[in-house]
């Protein structure tokens, strides 16, 4: 458990990597009445970048990825941006990634963290 502490400690907060991104995030969960998610997104870490190599994917982790599937207690919370596509995977209400599609100058600096 300490490993996994130590590793989320050193890896760089959404709100100072991304702070439009976070904030947007935030309105979005409120606005989608998930207020436990939304108290979530000020500390949440960026741990790893998505590794599909797809040019319209910027998803991140925000938890170590896990081994194959989420399992149980996984759910998908489908937000609704203005542009682009953002849809959180949630686990017994933690969020676990940050999928961002369709948004390139997301993209940009996830790929400038995780080359």
């Amino acid at each position: 458990m300490n490993s996994t502490r130590n590793l989320l400690s050193e890896q760089p907060r959404l709100v100072d990597a991304l702070p439009l991104l976070a904030r947007e995030i935030e309105e979005l969960l409120a606005k989608a009445n998930e207020p436990k998610l939304a108290a979530q997104v000020a500390k949440l870490r960026m741990i790893e970048r998505c590794s599909c190599e797809d040019d319209f994917c910027a998803s991140f982790y925000t938890q170590p990825k896990p081994n194959g599937s989420y399992g149980s207690g996984h759910r998908n919370v489908v937000l609704e941006p203005d542009n682009g596509m953002l849809i959180l995977d949630v686990v017994t209400g933690r969020i676990m990634q940050v999928e961002v599609l369709y948004r390139d100058e997301i993209r940009r600096v996830v790929r400038a963290i995780f080359p």
